[in-house]
């Protein structure tokens, strides 16, 4: 407290009250239909404030939970940019409008866009500590949640990696003892998060009247100071209050007792920051209505001025899902000859991770098993760890949501590149929070401010007597979810050409490796050069005919071409073969084109047939050419069944080429 100022301590306390008076107003505007949520965060401000004031703006890093209007405010927010959010107004500095109110954003104080779901924060604090100490900058990270989300497996995963790198990451968890209804006792063993973490080695915890801001800002300050220095991350556990129900859609009176609710307000942590100050002789108390008045006058001009700013329309909705900026443009692309030797798909797959290790110095490979002279269940990263050090590859925890969690807070940063692996598509669940919640929309949701570039490798597919969880196809659900591109190649070739490409981009890449085709001798491809970038987006005609469009991708490429010419060979039917190479972008054109002039069309793909990828395109195809069909689409696709271990039951559920054979000859006949 002593390194605090006579108007540090004054204008902390006037953040408070912003923070206060800002719940009072938008409650009103609320209650006039003005804005149509609040979540408020009273009773936390000193709590919030006193942390904020411990650390850098601008500097440091900042992922608060949707209560943390307070430490927003303390970290560089107006009031103004507050009310912006409120009321959905452009320039908001979080969303533009695109994001629910409260959920904080701002770029200028590295304030990341925060998502709705509960406890998904905690991971991508880790990531962008973990690029902090790589850079060996004294950079801090806070992160902060209510006692509710530490039940969330990700808090855990999250404070075992920090604790274990010495990350510097402040976890504030704000027990207000209530996770909206639900009480702290059914939520943590003990009742007690500080003890709930107790066996971390590495971590350094506190437990706080978070009411207090003498105790509140002493304890945040010594946190700060040991992440600084190296001495590892902190849990705070700051016993607040919650003066308000959860959000505006609840009435805490009916769950809560009067005695309960008058005791937090006898806990009040403003008139108690007051008697401190009036104790101090910091202020009069004479002071405080008038700094009141004089707060509210700013909030009330803040939120009349907003509300003649133009709300954002439709004409903007899809212009930041994706980066505007395309490393390889599809458009004018010419397909090379590559006249490299021989190699399989594994192999191309591993040169790819090398040449770009070579060319960017801030890709990083992660995952489980990746590192060292193991180099993957597959080996597509052997020999990196030895080439690069381990400090570049490296072996994560087996916790394919700390994977990719982490790669979010790293590639948020800006300069690094993850490119990470999980090692089976069957395994990558865990993990679809992170993907499904923060990685996808993250560009959406700040309005292009903050973007992920991130590559998910992940060995997919069936084929190989793996059984129920080895032998997943997963295209279908990640081609359903805007902001991740889904790439998934046939060949060697196009495998290292799309790896490159995606090293590069600027979106969030999900890489599709089928296993079986790692080594497969019709997979493999003379190697491209080191300067091949296979661009997004453009499907390769692996065989041009003219009777009957075969569209296909994966394994079920070449299953494709053998059934296209024992049906040449049968009935003289001429028919083309298209690999889409990606799904997300999916190249139309050629797929129309294809379709316009055979008239006939089949959809093969190894997902299950319902909800698989094949519908979307039958979709396209009979919207767009329905006029130029001589025949209902047909689909060729695996059986609405899990993957069976069995080798006969696995032949008979994934689609074979006696399969595809079939569905053309009835096309040939129709």
């Amino acid at each position: 407290m002593e390194s605090l100022a006579k108007e540090q301590i004054i204008d902390t306390y006037k953040n408070c009250v912003a923070a206060r008076l800002i719940d009072n107003k938008i409650l009103l505007l609320l209650k006039q239909g003005k804005c149509f949520f609040h979540i408020g965060g009273s009773g936390h401000e000193v709590a919030q404030t006193a942390t904020a004031l411990a650390m850098k703006p601008g500097y440091d890093w900042a992922y608060p939970y949707y209560r943390d209007l307070a430490f927003s405010l303390q970290f560089g927010y107006t009031i103004e940019e507050i009310m912006l959010e409120a009321l959905h107004r452009k320039g908001g500095p979080s969303s533009n409008g695109f994001a629910m109110p409260f959920h904080y954003g701002h770029k200028k104080w590295r304030i990341i866009a925060q998502s709705s779901p509960t406890g998904t924060q905690f991971l991508g604090a880790v990531g962008t500590a973990m690029g902090a100490a790589k850079d060996g900058k004294d950079e801090v990270v806070y992160v902060s949640s209510g006692e509710g989300a530490t039940s969330e497996g990700e808090f855990h995963e999250a404070v075992n990696w920090a604790a274990r790198e010495r990350y510097p990451v402040i976890f504030l968890i704000q027990n207000n003892k209530y996770a909206i209804s639900v009480p702290v006792v059914d939520q943590v063993a003990g009742g007690s998060v500080y003890n709930l973490v107790k066996g971390y080695e590495g971590l350094n915890r506190y437990r706080v009247d978070g009411c207090n801001f003498r105790e509140m800002y002493e304890v945040a300050s010594d946190a700060v100071v040991k992440a600084r220095r190296g001495d590892g991350p902190s849990v705070i556990e700051a016993d607040t209050v919650r003066l308000l129900p959860h959000s505006s859609s609840d009435d805490q009176r009916k769950y809560r007792d009067p005695g309960d609710l008058e005791e937090d307000r006898r806990k009040d942590p403003i008139p108690r920051f007051e008697e401190f100050l009036a104790e101090e002789g910091l202020l009069a108390s004479s002071d405080f209505q008038k700094i009141k008045e004089e707060i509210q006058t700013r909030i009330d001009a803040a939120a009349e001025s907003t509300e003649k700013l133009p709300i954002p329309d439709g004409s903007e909705l899809e212009r930041y899902v994706y980066s505007p900026q395309v490393v390889v443009p599809a458009k004018g692309f010419v397909e090379a000859e590559h006249k490299g030797r021989n190699i399989v798909m594994v192999d191309a797959i591993n040169h790819a991770l090398a040449e770009e290790m070579e060319r960017n110095p801030k890709m990083l490979i992660y995952g489980q098993d990746v590192a060292g002279k193991k180099g993957g269940v597959f080996t597509a990263t052997k020999g990196l760890t030895e080439k690069f050090g381990y400090d570049r590859v490296f072996n994560s925890p087996l916790a394919e949501a700390s994977i990719i969690g982490t790669a979010l807070g790293l590639a948020i940063r800006g300069d690094y590149k993850p490119v990470v692996e999980i090692q089976f598509g069957d395994y990558i669940w865990p993990g679809f929070m992170q993907l499904r919640d923060e990685v996808a929309t993250l560009r959406f949701r700040a309005f292009n401010a903050w973007s992920c570039p991130m590559v998910i490798r992940v060995a997919v597919g069936g084929y190989i007597h793996g059984g129920l969880y080895h032998s997943q196809s997963i295209d279908g659900f990640f081609a359903h979810i805007p902001g991740i591109r889904v790439v998934y190649p046939s060949n060697a070739a196009d495998a290292k050409g799309l790896l490159k490409t995606a090293c590069r981009e600027q979106d969030p890449v999900l890489f599709c490796e089928h296993k079986g085709l790692y080594r497969q001798r019709f997979a493999s491809a003379p190697e491209p050069d080191s300067n091949y970038l296979l661009p997004f987006g453009v499907a390769k005609i692996k065989k041009e005919g003219e009777d009957i469009t075969v569209i296909t991708w994966g394994m079920l490429v070449q299953r494709s071409l053998d059934a296209a010419k024992k049906i040449e060979e049968k009935h003289g039917a001429s028919v083309e073969v298209i690999d889409l190479r990606t799904l997300n972008p999916l190249d139309k054109d050629s797929i129309l084109a294809s379709v316009s002039k055979t008239g006939k069309v089949l959809v093969v793909h190894e997902d299950t047939l319902t909800g698989g990828f094949g519908a979307e395109i039958a979709a396209i195809i009979a919207a767009e050419v329905f006029e130029r069909l001589d025949a209902p689409v047909q689909r060729v696709a695996a059986k609405d069944t899990p993957v069976p271990y069995g080798p006969r039951l696995e032949a008979a559920m994934l689609p074979q080429e006696s399969d595809v054979v079939a569905a053309l000859e009835r096309l040939v006949k129709y």
